[in-house]
């Protein structure tokens, strides 16, 4: 049974993982393209998801919670200002792993 297996533990504790994730969000977003390992890919993948769907609703509250999440303040320009406006007709699915 796969009770209570939530996501990829990346062999790091909780606060280095989420840091790991941030970063590469954020560089996914700021570069739209990153070479990383499958693992972090499909750990970032639903985050990175995330973040485009919060861009596409384009209130406060949403650039609120991208900048908290997101490392720099380019990224989350770019993310309402870029990304999201280019997937406005699309209801998910943003990202792939090649």
């Amino acid at each position: 049974m796969r009770h209570l297996v939530a996501g990829s533990k990346l062999g790091k504790q909780p606060a280095h993982r989420r840091a790991v994730l941030r970063n590469l969000v954020t560089n996914v977003i700021e570069r739209e393209r990153i070479t990383t390992t499958i693992a972090r890919a499909r750990a970032a993948r639903p985050l990175v998801e995330k973040m485009i769907t919060l861009g596409k609703r384009d209130t406060l509250h949403a650039r609120r919670q991208a900048a908290a999440f997101l490392q720099t303040k380019d990224a989350t320009k770019k993310l309402f200002g870029e990304i999201a406006p280019r997937f406005s007709d699309r209801p998910g699915g943003y990202t792939r792993i090649v």
